[in-house]
């Protein structure tokens, strides 16, 4: 067998393996979020206003992109929807029985829970101020 099939039957098994981890991984993040939606509605822990949209922000202290970017989203969210919504800053590690409760897989996460306390929406990652914004959009929107 030449040495370029060889190479080429190497590096199909290599594509392969990895198309294989993505796609395990993917479905283990949406395993994690679909938990995580159905944990039951948290107790208000957190002496917020009762009957407004929540927004658990997860991050650490040494997270760069926590403080770089998810932050600043989400001091302008506060101020476009202040009236709407809590924003609460939790430390992933100092709060690890929360942080298992949403199935926190990273920092920056976040968590957008209804009046009721429910999770609606959980970002593993980075959520750009738009996003933010559609999930709080669409737990405010009349059910019809």
């Amino acid at each position: 067998m030449p040495a370029s099939l060889i190479r080429l039957v190497i590096l199909a098994l290599a594509l392969v393996l990895i198309a294989v981890l993505v796609w395990g991984g993917r479905l283990f993040v949406a395993h994690q979020k679909r938990l995580a939606l159905a944990a039951g509605p948290a107790e208000d822990m957190f002496g917020l206003t009762e009957g407004k949209v929540r927004v658990l922000a997860f991050s650490s202290a040494d997270c760069t992109q926590c403080h770089t970017l998810q932050q600043p989203a989400l001091r302008r969210l506060q101020a476009l929807r202040g009236s709407e919504i809590d924003v609460v800053e939790i430390d992933a590690p100092g709060s690890p029985d929360l942080a298992r409760r949403y199935r926190i897989l990273t920092v920056p996460s976040t968590v957008v829970l209804n009046a009721a306390g429910e999770a609606h929406a959980i970002n593993y990652g980075f959520a750009n101020l738009h996003k933010l914004q559609q999930q709080i959009d669409a737990v405010l929107a009349p059910a019809f």
